[in-house]
């Protein structure tokens, strides 16, 4: 089941994007152990993600605009964030 941060940024990226794909994946027990990694998880998360609204954009601004929509995540409980956009 997915918790609270991973349903958040769902939540913001279907509203920004309105995505064709997107796949949210919590990797935060990749990293146990690690002083980044705080019990629970929901710390290290991978976002695949597909929509006609990244699209003609290049590599970096589509980055930068899902940055963008997770910045309070990226500012708080997401240590790290890996993705594929396309």
């Amino acid at each position: 089941m997915a918790g609270k941060v991973h349903m958040r940024m769902e939540e913001k990226l279907r509203t920004a994007f309105a995505p064709r794909e997107l796949a949210i994946t919590d990797e935060s027990a990749l990293h146990a152990g690690h002083a980044s990694a705080p019990e629970g998880g929901e710390s290290h998360f991978h976002v695949e993600i597909s929509a006609e609204a990244l699209d003609g954009l290049s590599r970096l601004e589509r980055q930068r605009a899902v940055n963008k929509v997770l910045a309070e995540e990226l500012a708080g409980p997401v240590h790290a964030l890996r993705m594929t956009v396309r």
